[in-house]
């Protein structure tokens, strides 16, 4: 979890900052315009139902993506969707990326090249179904 997590509260710190400094002014390069961007994405896929946490396994996943800017080009309003959409592909086509994560409790080199693997594969299935 530190591994996949580490940038992340760096990030929302940033996102934040950026956030309460943008009220004050329009003009802002696109680097900050990302930076916000991703910033309000994180914090969607953060959101978890009460009384319904999400085992850990599924917690480095997502973070992973969210985190790695997977997530950049999607709405925010679609972030719940792809997580829960997300989730299910991962169980039903790759669990041996969960298992492996849950078993080792870290995300190993080649259970992390399977993730990028099988987040690929998944975003052409996702942005089929949005369209």
């Amino acid at each position: 979890m530190k591994k996949v997590a580490g940038t992340l509260r760096l990030d929302l710190a940033q996102y934040r900052e950026l956030a309460a400094f943008s009220q004050f002014g329009s003009d802002l390069d696109k680097a900050t315009q990302a930076q916000l961007n991703r910033g309000a994405r994180l914090m969607e896929m953060l959101k978890q139902p009460q009384y319904l946490p999400l085992p850990v396994e599924k917690q480095v996943a997502i973070i992973y993506v969210g985190t790695n800017g997977y997530l950049d080009e999607y709405d925010v309003s679609a972030i719940t969707s792809f997580e829960e959409q997300f989730f299910v592909f991962l169980e039903n086509k790759h669990a041996d990326i969960l298992s492996s994560i849950k078993e080792t409790g870290v995300l190993e080199s080649d259970t992390e090249k399977a993730m990028k693997d099988a987040i690929v594969e998944f975003k052409k299935i996702f942005v089929a179904e949005e369209k």
